[in-house]
């Protein structure tokens, strides 16, 4: 029977410490050509200035879709602005094995796949993360990251600072401006909807690394010129020409696809600053996503 999980099903069986080396996997899994995944397709929501997005993916590792919508308007309605489901079927059969929620895939896995780039790109004995946000991809970097690096110190910095204060006492860390917060830090990372940018490439210390996680289009950005003529990586190259203004607007050089350096085709320069752009990949959602109906199968058993 097909089973349909819910959100509370999926917290309940995914982990992080399970999740990154799995994005991992998917990664290298794409940029070796071995998965089948097209652009994904994005349909604006007028006058609601939002986005329904389809994104299917066919590998080894899994076969499925996730329907996505973006409503940036949510969250002064105290709604979640991204909303999500996703379908599962048997690689081999084609038979529907699942249908299950998809935002705290979304959430997380994002998450998980900054911090396979941060594992990658960041100096190793990186002490200071800065986190330019304060939503859920916030908090939920704060988690994915301090698995894969010893922070000694986060800053939070948001447009609304009660918000950075509450995820600041939440996580342990402590809200600032945002060029204090980004100010000598070795990580930063942007979680944001902003439209212009957020973070300064005059801000950055040599050899920091950023991930640029926010989605405001391909005519909106987080990062400056400044930031972005720094060493690039990206999850896709083919979706991030399409729809990710940071690379767009500024004529940024992409150096590698993530899972080219995963795989050791494109090695990273020692000592540079880095920028790992994100958009996200519909292969994250069904890795991830076949972790959850595995773990719900064994405990069923």
């Amino acid at each position: 029977m097909m089973a349909f999980l819910t959100e509370d099903h999926v917290r309940a069986v995914l982990r992080m410490e399970d999740l990154i080396p799995a994005m991992e996997r998917a990664l290298t899994e794409f940029s070796a050509g071995r998965v089948t995944q097209p652009p994904r397709q994005m349909l604006a929501i007028e006058p609601q200035g939002a986005h329904f997005g389809s994104m299917p993916a066919a590998s080894s590792v899994g076969l499925g879709a996730k329907l996505v919508t973006l409503y940036p308007g949510n969250a002064a309605r105290g709604l979640p602005t991204h909303a999500a489901v996703i379908v599962l079927f048997h690689p081999e059969t084609g038979e529907p094995l699942a249908i299950m929620d998809g935002r705290l895939i979304t959430e997380m896995r994002t998450a998980a796949v900054s911090a396979v780039a941060t594992k990658a790109m960041a100096a190793e004995d990186a002490k200071v993360l800065a986190i330019l946000g304060s939503g859920v991809q916030a908090r939920s970097h704060v988690e994915a990251l301090r698995l894969v690096r010893a922070f000694e110190e986060v800053r939070i910095w948001s447009r609304t600072p009660e918000h950075a204060a509450h995820l600041a006492a939440e996580v342990g860390a402590r809200a600032m401006a945002a060029e204090e917060a980004v100010r000598d830090a070795d990580v930063i990372v942007t979680a944001t909807s902003a439209k212009e940018p957020v973070l300064k490439g005059a801000w950055l210390k040599a050899g920091a690394h950023v991930t640029s996680v926010g989605w405001p289009g391909p005519q909106g950005r987080e990062l400056d010129d400044e930031a972005m003529h720094n060493l690039v990586v990206v999850d896709t190259r083919e979706t991030v020409l399409k729809e990710a203004g940071d690379v767009l607007l500024s004529g940024a050089e992409i150096y590698a696809e993530l899972g080219e350096v995963l795989a050791g085709a494109r090695p990273l320069p020692r000592g540079v600053t880095t920028v790992f752009k994100s958009v996200g990949m519909a292969v994250e959602d069904i890795v991830a996503a076949q972790i959850v109906y595995e773990q719900m199968w064994q405990c069923g058993q």
